[in-house]
């Protein structure tokens, strides 16, 4: 008898555990707060233009703290606002490279701290079978079951990033890798201000092992600028993206095919070679005065992430860029390769801990360094003149769980050629983190 009934209470306990770890939220108010101290190390320039990286090395920072609210409206609706403050001094003013060294660093607008709402957007969740998944809590996602075959409608403020391209293993400059080549496909020139958010919709299609995603955002009126251009039917971001998981060793892993296409007022830049030949002693920021018409750009790009062992996983992207238009609203590449791989510290004894590393190639069309070579400026890059090389960057982190809910994370990273400049460089970047999520 006392063994049925340590039985019945050991079966008792596991499902209590077991309902405990699946609850269904019904609201969500969580926080997170990340602090970027930046320092980079004197290096070698030949010549200095108006947007190169500092020469003679610098320090800066990036603060910002998140409010994340969230309710279900009603069956499958839920609804989402986030509130941000920030404050920081980039990197040289946030030019003088192609892969920025910071991720943090389009949030925030100077040495103030500022609010602004981030987000605020409504998802709709259609269920399209009977079998379920569990999904955990996260920022902008309530615990609960969802049809895993499922059809799932974004609509308002938003960043593309939150929808597309994704990775589990290079994503979140605030929690992974800092450097914004490792957080998202480097030409992927996404419609957006210049915080990285927009307005539109993104819809998906959950069906098996397979996703389809397609969405449409507004851009700037002004290449990054901070106003918005609503005319969604005629100035847009489109992007559409089929993701498929899979196995391989019985490790798991996902392969993500990307393409985008942007319709906007930018300058082409054999316009602007043009208008520097025409102008000699002018404005070297050419492009300003050749925005004389709506242009297509497109890219293609793949991103991939394997698990190999039960800590260790391994990511790839990759993308190409049309490259004869500038930069709409995200940095300053055409084509781009990145893989590296992310450890986690259980072989440690340090479960929460990771270590990872990279290594990032970053180029540019003929089009844009003819335009540099000619000494032209554009939004983040303009050395005076070019002697061009890709840009090559390694990139190592560990982030250490120093308590709950908090990481400090040490990040390196030595850039080869920036701004695509053999002239200039290497650089060397050293950077601290502290994270915390509450």
């Amino acid at each position: 008898m006392l063994q049925r009934s340590a039985l019945f209470l050991a079966l008792a306990v596991a499902t209590a555990s077991h309902a405990a770890e699946e609850v269904q939220e019904d609201w969500q108010l969580k926080g997170q707060a990340t602090y970027v101290s930046q320092n980079s190390r004197p290096f070698h320039a030949s010549y200095s233009g108006t947007n190169s990286l500092l020469a003679n090395g610098e320090s800066s920072y990036t603060f910002t703290s998140t409010a994340f609210l969230g309710a279900r409206l009603w069956k499958g609706g839920e609804v989402y606002l986030n509130i941000e403050a920030g404050q920081g001094d980039p990197m040289s003013g946030l030019t003088g490279l192609g892969g920025f060294t910071n991720g943090e660093a389009t949030r925030v607008s100077g040495n103030t701290l500022k609010a602004y709402r981030q987000r605020l957007f409504l998802r709709q969740t259609w269920g399209l079978g009977d079998e379920t998944e569990y999904q955990e809590s996260e920022f902008n996602q309530m615990a609960g079951r969802v049809a895993k075959d499922r059809f799932v409608l974004t609509v308002g403020n938003f960043s593309t990033l939150d929808i597309f391209d994704d990775n589990a293993y290079a994503k979140d400059p605030r929690t992974q890798f800092l450097n914004w080549s490792n957080m998202a496909l480097t030409p992927f020139d996404y419609a957006a201000d210049a915080r990285g958010f927009g307005w539109g919709f993104a819809a998906e299609w959950y069906q098996g092992d397979w996703v389809w995603r397609f969405g449409r955002m507004t851009g700037p009126k002004t290449p990054n600028g901070t106003a918005l251009d609503f005319q969604i039917l005629h100035h847009y971001g489109d992007q559409f993206e089929i993701e498929h998981a899979h196995k391989i060793a019985d490790r798991p892993g996902k392969v993500r095919l990307l393409t985008f296409r942007n319709r906007a007022k930018v300058a082409a830049y054999t316009d602007a070679s043009a208008w520097l030949e025409a102008n000699p002693g002018g404005d070297p920021q050419a492009i300003n005065y050749v925005r004389n018409g709506e242009r297509i750009k497109y890219g293609f790009g793949i991103n991939i992430e394997q698990e190999i062992a039960d800590d260790l996983g391994w990511f790839l992207r990759g993308m190409h860029a049309d490259g004869r238009t500038e930069t709409y609203a995200f940095t300053e590449a055409d084509g781009s390769f990145a893989t590296g791989l992310s450890l986690k510290g259980g072989r440690w004894n340090r479960s929460d801990d990771t270590f990872g590393i990279s290594w990032i190639r970053n180029t540019i069309s003929n089009e844009r360094r003819d335009y540099l070579a000619q000494g032209g400026i554009s939004f983040f890059i303009g050395d005076g003149k070019l002697r061009y090389n890709p840009e090559n960057i390694f990139e190592t982190y560990y982030s250490w769980k120093a308590m709950s809910g908090v990481w400090l994370t040490a990040d390196y990273q030595h850039v080869e050629n920036p701004a695509y400049n053999a002239d200039r460089g290497p650089a060397n970047i050293l950077s601290l983190r502290l994270h915390a999520e509450f």
